[in-house]
């Protein structure tokens, strides 16, 4: 569909009324401090690029790309504007208008072949094992990346050698009586850089009744892609996983990874599929997909009957796919509050952004790290021992900060924690 007939772009860019609620919302702009970097000015730059005022050029996009597509301001807009939608199909059609080899070869080519990833990925962490990512930092060859990226390489630390998925089985049956059979969409930061988020979500399915269902071929969900001006291939990968899916005969598709739920969902595949043949099929699929800990709360409604004597103090963070996109605040918080020994102490503003965002602390790590900062004196205030929060993308930010504060706190996913206190259990029993 033609930029200028997407429906965020017909029919929601009149709806502002410049009131400028958005830029009291908005962590990028509290950091940048001008209209071209909130929410408001980018809802501006798409009318005029829509209306032919502005050319489609690559400054453009750098405009619009400072954006962490966070949804804060679109889940705050008082007139319920779909911001990050506006943002992305304006990235798309800036793209399409200013092709980058660089992105191509990423995007389209690379984060769309799994198997790719996972040799490239291997190489990567064998590369660390072998000192070669230290010995570059050491001897200055870091220092000629482009851009950020000098400084962003050092987020990508301690890369398993061995992906959730290779360890995994294609299969794996309910303990006891099958309440449920479940697709698990294994996503790619879980996948490659958190395996043992992977593990402990199949196991934790099975021993409340769950058959887990993981399918050869899944694909990521395409969030990348649409933050990078790809959406043709957001909509490609999309198609491919929900025919995956469609075979399988599951009741419930279910992700550990809130960006993932938040992409696959039914109001994000409504702007994904505009115009397509696949918009029925698409809003069937979304209807099976849930996050974990609302499947886990809401759903199975799990009971942890035992006693453990592991004490955790935990805080909590709001990856914004989850409380933005989603609504989900809740039910992380309820799991942790039933995992025997957990203490969950809030820390202020939970819900704000860690500055990650996928690819966000790469192409703009500076600002990135600001946000970030804020986020990890949020975090240390609390005396926690433990960060748990529902992104692989805010788990490898948020540890990240911890390192850069000499902080010495675990970030995982609540379902880590959960793992553990059963096998706590087990073991005193």
């Amino acid at each position: 569909m033609e930029f200028r007939e997407l429906p965020p772009v017909k029919e929601q860019l009149m709806k502002c009324v410049r009131c400028g609620k958005c830029r009291e919302l908005c962590p990028v702009f509290a950091e940048i401090g001008i209209e071209s970097a909130a929410p408001r000015g980018h809802v501006f730059m798409v009318q005029m690029l829509r209306d032919g005022k502005v050319e489609p050029s690559p400054e453009v996009y750098e405009r619009l790309g400072q954006c962490l597509m966070c949804e804060t301001c679109s889940a705050n807009c008082p007139s319920g504007i779909a911001v990050h939608e506006l943002n992305a199909a304006a990235r798309a059609y800036l793209s399409e208008k200013n092709p980058s080899r660089g992105k191509d070869l990423i995007f389209e080519h690379f984060w769309t072949k799994p198997e790719m990833m996972k040799h490239s990925i291997k190489l990567a962490s064998l590369a660390q094992r072998l000192g070669l990512q230290k010995l570059a930092r050491n001897v200055g060859l870091t220092r000629l990346l482009p851009g950020d990226l000098k400084d962003a390489e050092k987020i990508l630390d301690n890369i398993p050698l061995r992906s959730a998925r290779s360890q995994l089985p294609g299969y794996t049956p309910a303990v006891g009586t099958s309440k449920y059979r479940v697709g698990y969409f294994l996503g790619c930061g879980t996948d490659f850089l958190n395996p043992e988020i992977a593990q402990a979500t199949v196991e934790v399915l099975s021993r409340n009744g769950c058959e887990v269902v993981i399918p050869q071929g899944l694909k990521c969900c395409g969030l990348p892609h649409m933050a990078n001006g790809k959406l043709d291939v957001t909509r490609q990968l999309t198609v491919h996983n929900i025919k995956l899916f469609d075979s399988l005969n599951v009741d419930y598709i279910i992700t550990d990874c809130g960006s993932c739920s938040a992409t696959l969902s039914q109001k994000n595949l409504e702007f994904v599929l505009a115009g397509t043949p696949h918009q029925a099929e698409g809003q069937a699929f979304a209807a099976k997909v849930m996050d974990l800990t609302v499947f886990l709360i809401d759903v199975l409604d799990i009971q942890m009957d035992f006693e453990t004597d592991q004490k955790w103090r935990v805080t909590y963070h709001d990856p914004c796919h989850l409380v933005n996109a989603q609504g989900i605040t809740e039910q992380p918080r309820e799991l942790l509050r039933r995992i025997p020994g957990v203490e969950l102490v809030e820390m202020p503003h939970a819900a704000s952004c860690c500055g990650g965002s996928g690819t966000y602390s790469v192409t703009h790590h500076q600002v990135s790290m600001q946000i970030l900062d804020k986020k990890m004196a949020n975090a240390i205030s609390t005396g926690a021992e433990i960060i748990a929060t529902c992104c692989p993308s805010c788990i490898m930010q948020l540890s990240f900060g911890c390192k850069r504060n000499d902080w010495d706190a675990e970030v995982v996913h609540p379902v880590v924690l959960l793992q553990r206190a059963y096998k706590k259990a087990l073991t005193t029993a």
